[in-house]
């Protein structure tokens, strides 16, 4: 538009100088008239489906504040009609979206997908720690931009290179954004153990070397002995949360559905488990029951095959 205005302006013979130096700077801060400057464009939409417990809505929240790019939605009603997402998406103008599951009120699943056309991966969330569960000490400032670190092994398979390919683009806050300061003051860590995605945020501390300075400077204006220099110390991490572990299960070649790209041999689900864990209980039980019948059929046996004592009180008195 600002360059659609010069060019009138232009041809009109308008000559004000401040206003087109305005203009282009404004066109070079939106990457417009300048071909070699790409601008990133990356919107996030974010929404939890019906039935999420309080842990569950505080998490997305606590995400929503780490990404300034991002916008919300209300919670969406049906849980198999996920190709709705792809037209909320549209509506908002998003090309990533995060849409967080939850099942039985107590089972989390995060789907990540590139809208409308994919690719998507399904995650299941567990070990969901808040900001304010964890109360630590760190703070960082509200929509400054994170650094995204990725462990080595994001490099090693095809899968996990297309997972932190997505989480890029969606966990990367891109420069002038909406919502977000010019700062970067925190870093976003993705680490891979044990075949799951671990997440963790942590603040930056560095010294203030204009503090430094200033305290040497009054200190010296005041006659005092001047306090001997300490070596610079090296930025330290302190983490601020929120934290969750990601178990893949599956990444599918469109958004929210498609041909199956990979899936995860090792996962196994929820509902497994605990039905896993309500047969062992029953098999106690049934156990236990088992062991007093044969104790029981074992003491009628013995008493049914005991031979008469002739020193019996029965035998002496008859």
């Amino acid at each position: 538009m600002a360059s659609v205005y010069r060019q009138a302006a232009k041809s009109a013979g308008v000559a004000n100088k401040g206003k087109r130096k305005a203009d282009d700077g404004a066109a070079a801060a939106d990457g417009e008239g300048a071909p070699g400057i790409r601008r990133n464009k990356q919107r996030v939409l974010m929404l939890p489906s019906r039935g999420v417990t309080s842990r569950m809505r505080h998490l997305i929240n606590d995400l929503e504040t780490l990404m300034p790019h991002s916008k919300k939605d209300s919670k969406l009603d049906s849980k198999s009609q996920l190709h709705l997402l792809n037209e909320l998406a549209e509506l908002h103008n998003c090309n990533n979206t995060l849409y967080f599951e939850a099942r039985k009120a107590e089972d989390l699943y995060m789907w990540a997908s590139k809208t409308p056309n994919g690719p998507s991966a399904k995650f299941h969330v567990h070990n969901i720690h808040t900001m304010d569960e964890l109360k630590m000490t760190g703070n960082c400032l509200k929509g400054s931009r994170p650094l995204l670190s990725f462990d080595k092994a994001f490099d090693e398979s095809p899968h996990w290179t297309l997972i932190k390919e997505m989480f890029t683009h969606m966990f990367g806050v891109p420069r002038g954004a909406r919502r977000s300061k010019p700062f970067v003051d925190h870093v976003l860590s993705f680490s891979i153990v044990d075949n799951k995605v671990w997440f963790r945020n942590y603040q930056i501390i560095e010294n203030d070397p204009g503090a430094t300075a200033l305290i040497a400077a009054a200190e010296g204006a005041e006659g005092k002995k001047s306090r001997p220099k300490q070596e610079a110390k090296q930025p330290t991490l302190v983490e601020i949360g929120p934290r969750m572990v990601l178990s893949p299960i599956r990444v599918f070649e469109g958004s929210f559905g498609g041909a199956t790209v990979f899936e995860n041999p090792e996962y196994i689900s929820p509902n497994t488990i605990r039905h896993q864990l309500r047969k062992e209980k029953g098999e106690k039980f049934a156990t236990r029951v088992n062991q007093n019948e044969a104790l029981k059929t074992k003491r009628a046996k013995l008493k049914s095959d005991a031979k008469e004592d002739v020193l019996s009180r029965k035998s002496v008195f008859a």
